[in-house]
Parts: structure tokens; C-alpha cells; sequence
């Protein structure tokens, strides 16, 4: 038995709400490797500096691990959303459905508060789903391999027309698109999952705590510092077991298959690690590829401006939307977002080759790792490793080069940042950042749910109510005799 000492590796899960790092540190400790595991070249010794590939468990038998895996599905929303068939009867303005819910919610109608809610909710799906539709549906677009023209302008010119018309044939087939379009603050408030907030304490008025749960639950994803929500979901906690209505109603595909490949991972079951992870990756690519398309939506113009500087405004607010995609998709481990996310598939997903013994597939997997963290010393070890043992597995050259959709991945998020850093430092005016007291009680009179910012009284008795008849003792979990 050859055993191989590997030090213990740090790895980060980013808290927006908090200026700080929470720091997970996953001790690896011994792991006995068969010296005969690898066929060595006759007559060869391995380079004592060039180890066999470390692992680095970084969610291996983590708490917060069990807590994302346990939920179950819970009736929600979206259970029959088709955004190609949505009922005719619900289609209406999302302004118009988010206010009348919320001012059915100032009424205390909890019952048609949470309707709205829950249609509005679907309402922003739906122009959602269809903006990405049709942005991807004319992407293909000719750019300029059928104009005859060398002018580089009139190409230009040329396949945005083209794009345009596109654009406007197919969002001829969606009613959703004839209605008037929400403002962006609007549509940042659904971003940020802002509407379950209300939606969680109107079922918590309607004594129906499974969905409170999960809408609490869903909101925290997205906003896991929120003292309010937190302190909510505390009090639930008490009444009953939360555990299997901890839903994420706006979860992603690929989430819950990268826990799942997690968990092979952590079992070991590498092949069927693998086959998720890779899974995992192709979805994650598909809801980036969506998250995209989405941003090239309908945007509002404010003032005059001259061509140039006009079109520069138009691509610098979609730039900044299209940057906020990897962030937005970035999912939610235990309360911390995970950072370098499409890292960390790679690095599971080649250390699952390796296991496999299937170093062809894991050597470009540690590659496009590289791209992402290129001064990660474990990794740099590893690709060594695969280097050293190259003509024993008959690896070329071409085989240690990044997968081709993690270096078009890369350059692409790469490329809109310069470019939204380019518009920041040279076509940001001096003013443009400064809102005059003015326009800011404008802005915050004009927003549907201005008046429900920060803790209310329906929340504020909800909280009394809790901590004058406690249901628990300390932070035990018994229940008070």
C-alpha cells in the first residue's frame, strides 16, 4: 500500500449580505492509494515532486449537504407552467397583478393577496421564458456572411435590422408581449425573489405553514442574511418539522442534479458521479445560454443623446444584466453562495475521471479548472501528475487543453467584463450615478411595494407574538412543558 499525505485545502462560499468570507475547510487527511493501481513504465521511478492526484471533498459529509438534499417536492406556482400555453384568462400586466396583490395584502385578503402573488410570479416567468425564446430563437441570425457590402458599419447595421425583424415576428406569437412592459425596478424585485416574502406570511395567515416554509425557504436562497425571513423560518422551526418542505420553488435544473452527483461522489459511485456532473455542467450552460437571451429584452430610453452615445447606453444596461447572469445562477450552499461554481464541477468531475482511471477525460477536466483558479496548487500538482504518466496513458498534448465549452464559457464572461468596465471608465458621465432627493421619492412612491419595505406590523406581531409565548426551551428544540 502506498500512502500519500494530503494537506487539507480551503474553499469559499460567498455571503452577498455580509462583507466577509465564510471559510469551509474540509480536512482530506490519509488516503492509501494501491501502488499498483497506475502501471508504471519498466525500469522507471516516479519524480518524487509529482504526487498522484489530491482530492478535496469540499461538501464531503457537510451538514449543510443533507439539509439541500432532503427537500421534497411541494405543490407550488409552477406546477403546471407551460410559458407556450399559458391560460389566456391570466395574462395581464405584471405591474398591475404585483400592486393589486399587494394592496390586497395591505388589506389583510390573504387569500386573494397570495393568488396574485403566485400569478404575478408566473406573469414574471412567463416574460421571462418568452424574452429568452425569442432571443435565442434569432440569434442564428445572418450576421455577414450574405452581405455583399465590405462596409463593416452597414454589416453592423444589417444584422441588427435583421435581428430586430426577427424579434418582432416572434414576439408577435406571445400576448404577454402586447401588454405594457414592467419597469426594470419592477423586474429587479422579482430578481431578488421580493415577492415571497409576502407570499410566505400570507400563508402563514392562512394557516397553511408547509407553503410559508417554502416560500420562506425560496426567498433565503436568494437572500440568506435577511434577519427577518431568518428569524421567520426560526419560529417555524418550532411548530413543527420544516425538513422536507424546504423548497427552493425557483431552483434550477442543474442544482439538484450537482448535489446529486455530490452525493455519488461523496458515496463512492464515480461513474455515476461523473454522469451527473457532466449533466450538471450541460445544464448549467443551457440556463446561462437562457439568462443571456433574457437580458436582451425591452429597455427604456430617458433622455437624448446622439446615435452612438444612445446605442452605448442600450448595450452598456444590457452588458451589466448579462454579467449578473453567473452570478445569479450561482447556487446557495447552507446560507453561502458557492464561489467559482463551474470550478468546483470541474474539479469533482475530473478527480471522478481519475478515480475511474480514465485520465483522457479527467486531464481536460483539470484544465478547464485551471482557467478558473490558475493559482491553485492542488490542481497544479495533478495536472503534473497527468503530465509525468503521459505516455503510459497515452495522453497527446491536445488533451491537456480546457474543454471546449469551459474556454468559450471563460472568454465570454471574461470579455463582457472588460467590456462593462470599458463603459464604466470611459462613457459614464459624472452625474450619471447622483438621484436628487426629488427623483428618489418619486422612484420610491412609483414601486409597488415602497410602502412594505423593511419590517411591518402584520411582521413586527408576528415576531411579538412569538417571543411572548415561546413554543421551545432555549435553543434545545424540546418542547416547553
Amino acid at each position: 500500500m502506498k500512502t500519500v499525505f494530503v494537506l487539507h485545502k480551503s474553499f469559499y462560499f460567498e455571503n452577498p449580505n455580509r462583507r466577509s468570507r465564510a471559510k469551509c475547510v474540509f480536512l482530506l487527511g490519509f488516503h492509501s492509494l494501491r501502488a499498483g493501481r497506475h502501471e508504471r513504465v519498466a525500469g522507471k521511478s516516479p519524480d518524487p515532486s509529482v504526487s498522484e492526484p489530491a482530492e478535496e471533498t469540499m461538501l464531503r459529509r457537510s451538514p449543510l449537504l443533507f439539509l439541500l438534499l432532503c427537500a421534497v417536492l411541494v405543490e407550488a406556482q409552477y406546477e403546471k407552467y407551460s410559458f407556450k400555453s399559458f391560460p389566456q384568462m391570466d395574462i395581464m400586466p405584471l405591474e398591475s397583478a404585483y400592486s393589486y396583490a399587494l394592496e390586497q395584502y395591505a388589506a389583510q385578503n390573504w387569500a386573494e393577496s397570495v393568488r396574485y402573488l403566485e400569478l404575478s410570479l408566473r406573469l414574471h416567468r412567463l416574460l421571462r421564458d418568452s424574452e429568452a425564446f425569442c432571443g435565442r430563437n434569432c440569434s442564428s441570425v445572418s450576421r455577414d456572411r450574405d452581405s455583399p457590402s465590405s462596409d463593416s458599419s452597414l454589416r453592423v447595421v444589417r444584422h441588427i435590422l435583421l435581428r430586430a425583424a426577427c424579434l418582432k415576428k416572434c414576439k408577435a406569437d406571445f400576448p404577454v408581449f402586447k401588454l405594457s412592459y414592467p419597469k426594470r425596478d419592477l423586474l429587479e424585485t422579482f430578481e431578488q425573489r421580493t415577492p415571497y416574502k409576502y407570499v410566505q406570511y400570507a400563508y402563514y395567515q392562512l394557516n397553511n405553514l408547509e407553503k410559508a416554509v417554502a416560500a420562506a425557504h425560496t426567498f433565503l436562497k436568494k437572500n440568506p442574511g435577511d434577519p427577518s425571513l431568518s428569524k421567520n423560518m426560526n419560529y417555524y422551526k418550532t411548530l413543527f418539522d420544516v425538513e422536507e418542505h424546504l423548497t427552493d420553488l425557483e431552483e434550477q435544473p442543474y442544482e439538484s442534479v450537482f448535489l446529486k452527483s455530490v452525493m455519488l461522489y461523496n458515496n463512492g459511485d464515480f461513474s455515476s458521479s461523473a454522469r451527473n456532473m457532466e449533466q450538471a455542467i450541460t445544464q448549467y450552460y443551457e440556463s446561462y445560454s437562457l439568462c443571456l437571451a433574457g437580458c436582451e429584452g425591452s429597455y427604456e430610453i430617458l433622455e437624448f443623446k446622439d446615435f452612438y452615445p444612445t446605442l452605448a447606453d442600450l448595450f452598456t444596461d444590457v452588458l451589466k444584466c448579462k454579467v449578473k447572469c453567473e452570478e445569479q445562477l450561482t447556487p446557495n450552499v447552507g446560507g453561502f453562495f458557492v464561489e467559482k461554481f463551474v470550478a468546483t464541477m470541474y474539479h469533482y468531475l475530473q478527480f471522478s475521471y481519475y478515480k475511474l482511471n480514465d485520465v483522457k477525460n479527467a486531464a481536460p477536466c483539470a484544465a478547464s479548472y485551471m482557467l478558473f483558479d490558475s493559482d491553485d496548487q492542488v490542481m497544479k500538482q495533478n495536472v503534473a501528475y497527468y503530465r509525468f504518466y503521459r505516455e503510459q496513458w497515452g495522453l497527446k498534448e491536445e488533451d491537456f487543453l480546457p474543454r471546449p465549452e469551459a474556454l468559450s464559457y471563460f472568454n465570454q464572461t471574461n470579455k463582457q467584463k472588460e467590456m462593462l468596465e470599458f463603459a464604466r471608465n470611459y462613457l459614464q458621465t459624472d452625474d450619471e450615478d447622483f438621484v436628487s432627493p426629488e427623483e428618489t421619492s418619486i422612484i420610491r412612491s412609483e414601486h409597488p411595494d415602497a410602502e412594505f419595505e423593511g419590517m411591518g406590523d402584520y411582521e413586527e406581531s408576528f415576531l411579538a407574538d412569538w417571543w411572548q409565548e415561546p413554543k421551545t426551551k432555549w435553543d434545545s428544540g424540546e418542547v416547553a412543558d
